[in-house]
């Protein structure tokens, strides 16, 4: 099973060790295309020696050779909802996790679509137990 595991990178990296986290649990489901976004070594910048239309290209390759996205949405990313919206498109199975963080909300674009399984989680441990049932589900 090919998966793409969606996460924030130029809005913000605060999450990276987390995305690392996820990404290494989820690799007992499949071959993970983006273990790329729990990198340290990808700064708010982006990606070195790559250019924007090449990162482009590659993602969006990705999600439609995938056979499941996984995306941490808790920091809002533009990327991540372009991805989302065309893995919606493209009819694959899509798990949402959002962390609750007082005073903040998830998209409603994201919260709205019903297509979308999106749960929320408080910890690490959670959000793979969540992983856990959904990938059990498919």
């Amino acid at each position: 099973m090919k998966i793409y595991f969606a996460g924030s990178i130029r809005a913000g990296r605060e999450d990276r060790e987390l995305y690392a986290d996820l990404i290494q649990h989820l690799m007992q489901y499949g071959d993970v295309l983006t273990e790329h976004v729990g990198s340290k070594d990808i700064k708010l910048n982006g990606e070195d020696g790559l250019t924007d239309e090449q990162i482009f290209n590659r993602d969006i390759g990705w999600v439609k050779e995938s056979d499941v996205i996984v995306a941490e949405v808790t920091t809002p990313s533009l990327g991540v909802g372009l991805e989302l919206g065309k893995a919606d498109e493209w009819g694959k199975p899509v798990l949402c996790l959002y962390r609750k963080q007082d005073g903040k909300r998830l998209s409603a674009m994201v919260a709205g679509d019903k297509k979308l399984t999106v749960r929320v989680y408080s910890s690490p441990q959670e959000a793979k137990r969540i992983i856990d049932l959904f990938f059990g589900s498919l």
